[in-house]
């Protein structure tokens, strides 16, 4: 970095001395390539000048309206990205370190100030304040990780399962945007040995779809665990879906099923989500008689029909967001769908989580998938 100006800023300056301000102008008039330069004698006047194109700040700390660091601090508060650089006399340099303290850049004491020394610290206390905002980037950018990862955890737990003739598998990609989303799924067995399953997709991307995925999903459970599997679960997480939505669009869809404790058969509700994949004694289907009704959120007066799924003693069955079947694949425009998910699935022979994603293409919403099935004896 040259101590010099090689390259044409634009500076106000804030002095009531015309004198002193006289000094810094011809001073900065040395540089290569002299700066542009705005003039202030007040902090009032300078409230007007402050604009985003100013790209440093000089400012004397003995102004007649402000004392002290107040003309720092209105300063900060005006343009947080901008570089200062405070000007003081030799009886306050003491309040020149405090400036620094409280934000500024650098301080100059005007009797020491001459032409590179001026450049050089205007350079450098625009480096540092390039410095300090990159690092609060990436101090936000930590903060906002650490909040998706907590987030996620919460929409996807682990399962609640202490049989150990199901084997469960779940995976979650985000869409090709990387942003979170309300995707969410959990399992839980009952001590009677039925095991429940949900997974359901708030509609919307963000933090605050997110929240109320986790809210939803930590509901499905403890009414799970309470013993509340059939309408009034679903009319309870309708009630509190409209309670928590940030907007009255805000809907959600959901697939949950109850596999009964001799894992021989299913009821299931299908409430306006994708339909379940089975593989049941080598056959690849669809769910039959879906959806069993509208997404939660729409209709006050909603009514979910139960679906009766008989499984059998060789079966798996897929749960999965749309993330999934909307995945572009082949020509431009083409989505994998329901049928391009079976088709897949009897390609495989078996439903394997990791083949399947692997075959999709480019995701353009989050994709998140359970896959149960009755272990071989």
């Amino acid at each position: 970095m040259t101590a010099n100006l090689s390259e044409t800023l634009t500076l106000l300056l804030i002095e009531d001395d015309d004198g002193d301000a006289f000094l810094v102008e011809e001073l900065l008039n040395q540089a290569l390539a002299p700066p542009e330069i705005f003039r202030a004698r007040t902090l009032l006047e300078a409230r007007s000048k402050l604009t985003a194109k100013i790209q440093c700040v000089l400012v004397d700390l003995s102004l007649p309206d402000a004392s002290r660091l107040e003309a720092l601090e209105e300063v900060l508060a005006i343009a947080p990205r901008t570089a200062v650089l405070v000007l003081t006399g030799l009886r306050d340099v003491h309040v020149g370190v405090a400036a620094v303290q409280a934000g500024a850049q650098d301080y100059l004491v005007k009797q020491d100030i001459d032409a590179r020394l001026l450049a050089r610290s205007i350079r450098y206390a625009m480096e540092r304040k390039r410095a300090d905002l990159a690092q609060l980037k990436l101090i936000q950018a930590e903060l906002t990780a650490a909040e998706n990862s907590r987030l996620e955890s919460a929409l996807l737990p682990g399962p609640l399962l202490g049989s150990a003739d199901i084997e469960h598998l779940t995976r979650y990609l985000p869409g090709s945007g990387g942003t979170l989303a309300g995707d969410f799924f959990d399992t839980v067995q009952t001590p009677d040995g039925a095991v429940h399953l949900v997974i359901g997709d708030v509609c919307g991307h963000g933090p605050d779809e997110a929240a109320l995925g986790v809210a939803l999903r930590i509901a499905w459970r403890t009414l799970v665990l309470a013993g509340q599997t059939s309408d009034t679960l679903l009319r309870t997480l309708d009630t509190l879906l409209r309670a928590e939505r940030k907007a009255p669009e805000i809907f959600t869809t959901l697939c949950t099923a109850t596999i009964t404790p001799d894992l021989c058969q299913a009821k299931m509700r299908v409430v306006g989500h994708p339909p379940p994949v089975l593989l049941r004694d080598g056959v690849v289907e669809v769910l039959n008689g879906t959806p069993s009704g509208p997404p939660l959120g729409i209709f006050l007066d909603a009514e979910w029909s139960e679906i009766d799924v008989p499984l059998g003693h060789d079966w798996s069955m897929m749960l999965y967001t749309d993330g999934l079947i909307e995945a572009a694949i082949g020509e431009p425009n083409g989505l994998l769908g329901v049928d391009g998910l079976v088709n897949l699935v009897r390609e495989h022979g078996v439903i394997d989580l990791d083949r399947l994603i692997t075959h999709v293409g480019t995701l353009s919403d989050d994709l998140a998938a359970v896959l149960v099935r009755r272990r071989r004896k």
